[in-house]
């Protein structure tokens, strides 16, 4: 540039130009906002579950993962949280995030307003204008949100609440020994609903499994309406299934209705001795005393019960070796059927009634007795048990007749291989 000459101005314009291309290189490389391209599709919605103007539709945009809110404020500034802080991917290039709103927010209470026995965790806007708020943070702390205003009108703000929610009894044993077997689930709601869920979590938080029971087909209100409903719980032992596990837990009814307000209530149910009872006729084998007894003489009987189960099975006497005449029955010797009771028993084919001699599962020396006095063979347990019957006639015209032994689980079952176990054709003598 020696010996040249240059322009006053030019020296002035090149640095000048200079930092203004710096100022748009740097501009050009700078983060781009957070969040943007918010909207809502509509900005008044009316919230009654009629089919018209219920919903509305968000939508925004990511430029870097976040955590994302979105909140109503009335005008008294009173905060209602429709999604709060929620980890939230960049958008890139896909289209923006759309979530749907009808007016549902988390639970809240009005001024003056006091649940008993239920708690809402989902509730309605109720009427009135709103400033709405989109709200993205960034991992270091630096915070954008977007605002705008929404009206909410004849919104139906009525609650569908669960009332005397009622558990019964609070210790449950599902055992199928005839005592405390069921647990029965009350509660009353006040209004048509869309879904209502009775189910049991563990109180210690220890098992997230839920455990869900049905409603009882006799409910006196019909799935859906406004009532009373009611729950009778078995833990599908009455199917054969494994009940839960014993322990305390949490019972929770869960009611919707078709705005999506949501309520619950909360119960305790404690499981004990819980469990499918199985006994068997050890190798379905009856040792009998003779095939042809004279009148008077005694038919007797040995056999093993195997109690092959986790579950105590209870039982009632009389006990092993009781001896009855053949015109007797346990019901004569004060031993009437037992719901869930298992007893031994011999039948013969002239014989009036089902099995009408029956003996206890075991005698003082293997059976147990609980606090309230019932008497259990305990689990994986054998016992052994003998009777007789002394046949003092010879009722109905066969002769001889089959006799067989049998372990009856009194009101619910004989299942197949404990019936007609091991037959002996007895012949009595008569002079």
């Amino acid at each position: 540039m020696s010996g040249q000459h240059v322009h006053p101005l030019t020296r002035f314009l090149l640095p000048a130009l200079g930092a203004l291309i710096l100022a748009l290189l740097l501009a050009g490389c700078g983060e781009q906002p957070l969040l943007s391209d918010v909207s809502f599709s509509k900005d008044r919605i009316t919230p009654n579950a009629d089919g018209q103007d219920d919903v509305l539709v968000i939508r925004y945009r990511l430029a870097r993962a976040a955590n994302l809110s979105i909140y109503f404020l009335d005008e008294a500034g009173n905060r209602y949280v429709f999604r709060d802080r929620q980890p939230r991917a960049p958008t890139g290039e896909r289209e923006p995030y759309s979530v749907y709103f009808s007016g549902i927010v988390d639970g809240y209470t009005l001024p003056g307003e006091n649940f008993e026995g239920f708690t809402v965790t989902h509730r309605v806007l109720q009427d009135g204008v709103y400033t709405w708020v989109v709200e993205a943070t960034e991992a270091n702390g630096h915070t954008e949100r977007v605002t705008g205003t929404l009206t909410i009108a004849d919104a139906d703000t009525t609650l569908p609440e669960l009332r005397n929610f009622t558990v019964s009894p609070p210790v449950f044993t599902p055992n199928r020994d005839g005592i405390s077997d069921r647990a029965r689930f009350n509660v009353f709601v006040t209004k048509p609903y869309v879904s209502l869920v009775v189910y049991l979590l563990r109180a210690d938080g220890t098992d997230d499994v839920r455990y869900h029971v049905a409603e009882d087909e006799r409910s006196p209100a019909r799935p859906g309406e406004r009532g009373l409903h009611t729950f009778d719980y078995y833990a599908g032992v009455d199917l054969g299934a494994e009940p839960p596990p014993d322990g305390t837990y949490t019972v929770w009814a869960e009611v919707q209705d078709a705005m999506g307000q949501r309520v619950v209530a909360t119960s305790t149910l404690t499981i004990k001795n819980g469990g499918v009872p199985r006994a068997y006729i050890l190798n379905g084998e009856v040792e009998w005393s003779a095939q042809s007894v004279a009148l008077r003489e005694t038919l007797w009987f040995t056999l093993t019960v195997e109690n092959d189960s986790a579950t105590p099975i209870r039982t009632s006497g009389p006990p092993p070796g009781t001896v009855y005449d053949s015109d007797q029955n346990y019901a004569t010797l004060g031993e009437t059927i037992q719901s869930g009771v298992f007893r031994v028993g011999i039948h013969c084919e002239n014989a009036l009634i089902n099995y009408p001699w029956r003996w206890a599962v075991g005698d003082e020396s293997v059976l147990v007795r609980d606090e309230e006095g019932y008497i259990y063979l305990p689990p994986f347990t054998r016992a052994v048990v003998t009777g007789g019957i002394r046949f003092v006639s010879v009722e109905g015209k066969r002769n001889p007749q089959y006799c067989w032994a049998g372990l009856i689980h009194e009101d619910v079952e004989i299942s197949s291989v404990n019936d007609r176990v091991d037959p002996v054709f007895l012949f009595i003598q008569v002079p």
